[in-house]
């Protein structure tokens, strides 16, 4: 099996179907497993040549032949012949972001049954690692790496009775802690005690605010690359903390924005995305919250340039009305294709995540697995067929999950509509 994935050298943010394919291919990778230390992960930086790498690998054959286990051995130099033979067909250099090569015997569960599968990917960034390592797994930490979220930005609400503090990575919103203040409610009696209460207070605010600005630096230094800092709150404490000097100056110069929101905590988070996505606009998050409040505008004011449901959707694919699918990745369904082991027949099987037992749809015999893929694998090859533009969307912001629970996780916006002319 190959799998070829071209990448633009000057890519810094996979699109999310390259991230959806790539994140299924090491899924897949990581579930196999070898019988010994007989699988083998090579890593080629871009531009490096080819001919030392075959060179290597021929010193690797040499050192492999006197591995004592026979059939160690033998899946070892097959899967060295392998990797050496797929090299030569690729020209004098790696390509500008790399190769990154699997190969070996998988352990199928039946001794003697082991299969060879060769993996050979171009990653959508450029890999500067080498990496030969022969073992018992595939070693895929590099391009998990590549899935990493980059666009990061700071979260942080407060208000004088709390502070909560969170990342925003990509679509999702990940919450870190909260932080109550200790600061006593405003005094109202008069005299001493009232301004020694109000120069207490005072201080009990300044001590809260170096404690937010601790935890600011804790959570926010240690992103690499983080795009920005949005602040929010309900009153003016927001302003006090983020002008006065409390700040770490690398994380102030990233303060891209003051926001007014209601609450502090999660619900406060989610407002302050909401509310200052003016902000943030280049994130996924809002990104994909734009795109389904035009998918849900659209079926309120303008229903014939929209459409969701399977059937729907693949009928205006078919009319070429199609300019955007939007597919849910909480859609866990299937495809399979199986082999009737009583009519040897062979077939195509949609089937949910959870189910199993299958049995042929004519004889109602047993069946075994050819091939598999996921339903929205199956919509991305749809898409590429017809050149319609695909949008994965999560299912795990409110329009997301409105999305998926309402409309089934698949929907199109379309160019026009065939049905709405002819009338």
């Amino acid at each position: 099996m190959e799998i070829v994935t071209n990448g633009d050298p000057d890519m810094t943010i996979l699109s999310e179907v390259e991230r959806y394919k790539l994140s299924r291919l090491i899924q897949e990778l990581r579930s196999k497993k070898g019988r010994g230390t007989e699988l083998i992960s090579l890593y080629i930086p871009g531009g490096k040549r080819l001919d030392e790498v075959i060179g290597m690998l021929r010193q690797e054959y040499s050192q492999a032949s006197n591995i004592k286990d026979r059939t160690t051995r033998h899946h070892v130099l097959d899967a060295l012949t392998t990797v050496i033979q797929r090299l030569k067909m690729l020209g004098r250099v790696a390509p500008p972001n790399g190769l990154v090569i699997f190969c070996g015997y998988i352990d199928v569960g039946i001794p003697g049954k082991e299969k060879l599968e060769v993996h050979v990917i171009e990653p959508p960034e450029q890999i500067k690692v080498w990496l030969y390592r022969c073992d018992s797994r595939f070693h895929t930490e590099i391009l998990e790496d590549i899935l990493r979220e980059k666009d990061v930005y700071g979260l942080l609400v407060m208000d004088l009775s709390e502070a909560t503090f969170a990342l925003l990575k990509g679509r999702r919103i990940e919450v870190l802690k909260t932080v109550t203040s200790g600061v006593p409610r405003k005094h109202h009696k008069g005299g001493q005690s009232a301004r020694r209460f109000q120069r207490l207070r005072e201080q009990a605010i300044h001590e809260y605010f170096k404690r937010v600005a601790e935890y600011a630096s804790e959570f926010f230094l240690k992103v690499p690359d983080l795009k920005g800092v949005l602040v929010g709150g309900p009153g003016p404490a927001k302003i006090q903390f983020v002008e006065g000097d409390y700040l770490d100056y690398r994380i102030k110069e990233k303060v891209v924005g003051l926001v007014d929101v209601e609450y502090t905590g999660e619900e406060g988070l989610r407002e302050l995305v909401n509310r200052g996505s003016r902000y943030i606009k280049d994130s996924r998050y809002v990104y994909e919250r734009n795109l389904l409040q035009r998918f849900f505008e659209r079926i309120v004011r303008d229903s014939d340039l929209v459409v969701y449901g399977e059937r729907e959707v693949m009928e205006m694919m078919k009319y070429g009305a199609v300019d955007t699918l939007i597919v849910s990745e909480g859609i866990k369904d299937r495809i399979l294709e199986v082999e009737c082991l009583s009519c040897k027949k062979t077939y195509k099987i949609r089937v949910r995540e959870e189910m199993r037992n299958l049995i042929c749809p004519k004889c109602k015999g047993p069946v075994r697995v050819l091939s598999e893929k996921t339903f929205i694998e199956e919509l991305i090859e749809l898409s590429s067929k017809f050149g319609v533009k695909i949008e994965l969307v999560s299912p795990n912001t409110e329009e997301g999950e409105m999305f998926l629970k309402a409309f089934g996780g698949i929907g199109a916006l379309l160019r026009f509509n065939p049905h709405a002319s002819k009338a």
